[in-house]
């Protein structure tokens, strides 16, 4: 209405815009979700030294929030739109209850983020814990005799052949691929390995025992790009012919691999072939040398674990696999 009072909302704008003050707020609003989270990635990425697997992880993320809304808001994550988001990625995007935690877990980080840097106003997402039913990870590995079937095999491919020495490098190690992929000859003494490793940056040292001293003298007298100990390839072809070695090699023992979208639990049986991973290569060394009695305290030293809590899953499966190979005596 002409002639009409201003508000007190509209003679503040005036005001600002009178003595060149910047409204925050409103630039906020003009400014979606997207923008800060790019912000956020560029900003901790650079501080916190983020590997490229780290950078894919977060750009995961950000796919899931686009998927659900392009043009997404910090006021769009209400406790009812957290709730939704919740919905999308467990109907729209089949992610396992697991899977959905990470996720959150994810954003929480950015949101807390955003908070600190006062762009975020919803506080929501703090007290935002949806009931999401979930079951240990089962850890895949080899036992000793299971590995001994693999590093023996005689195969006529020789790229299996390579993949298979690297992997069971892995398995007499407890390096992770990521460590073996960047293990130099100048890393390596007649006695031990020491190497920073690339996941933690710890500084580590792990004596050579006769298995890993074979697989490196086979290759003592081939040259690889960058004084390269091993023949590497990437960790994706690694994993797919590593399932061609474990059905060669006839690992084919039922795995039950039980997991929940929603309220709906789905057991899945897989073959062990089928489950086998580059990560498998740690989890074998850490499982073997802890079922040979050797003390978790000294497998730390190795696999660079400084928490006793991360041991934990592999100290239960290796007294299993005591318990049972004593329950072999009640058979004869």
């Amino acid at each position: 209405m002409r002639g009409a009072a201003p508000t007190p909302d509209e003679v503040r704008a005036q005001f600002n815009e009178a003595v060149g003050r910047t409204n925050k707020a409103a630039e906020i609003q003009d400014k979606n979700l997207f923008h800060y989270f790019d912000e956020f990635t560029r900003e901790i990425g650079s501080l916190n030294n983020w590997t490229r697997s780290t950078f894919q992880k977060w750009h995961t993320v950000r796919a899931h929030l686009e998927a659900y809304k392009s043009n997404m808001m910090f006021s769009d994550l209400t406790e009812a739109g957290l709730s939704n988001y919740v919905n999308h990625l467990r109907e729209d995007k089949q992610l396992r209850n697991s899977s959905i935690g990470k996720q959150l877990d994810f954003l929480k980080w950015f949101l807390r983020w955003a908070t600190a840097n006062g762009v975020c106003q919803t506080l929501d997402y703090v007290a935002f814990k949806p009931k999401l039913k979930t079951t240990e990870k089962k850890i895949i590995f080899l036992d000793w005799a299971e590995l001994m079937r693999v590093n023996d095999h005689v195969f006529t491919n020789n790229t299996l052949e390579r993949v298979r020495d690297v992997f069971c490098f892995c398995c007499f190690t407890s390096l992770r691929y990521s460590d073996v992929a960047n293990l130099r000859r100048t890393d390596i003494t007649d006695a031990h390995i020491s190497i920073t490793t690339v996941k933690t940056a710890d500084a580590i040292r792990i004596e050579l025992n006769k298995y890993s001293r074979a697989i490196l003298d086979k290759y003592a007298d081939v040259d690889f790009p960058d004084n390269l100990a091993l023949p590497i390839m990437t960790n994706q072809r690694m994993n797919d012919y590593l399932k061609d070695i474990g059905k060669e090699c006839g690992l084919d023992t039922p795995i039950t691999m039980t997991y929940y979208r929603g309220n709906e639990r789905i057991d899945e049986v897989h073959p062990k072939w089928a489950l086998l991973g580059t990560h498998a290569g740690r989890r074998t060394f850490i499982c073997n040398a802890l079922s040979l009695g050797i003390s978790p305290q000294v497998v730390m030293k190795w696999t660079g674990h400084s928490d006793y809590k991360a041991m934990k899953p592999y100290i239960d499966i290796a007294d299993t696999a005591k318990v049972e190979a004593m329950n072999k005596f009640n058979e004869l």
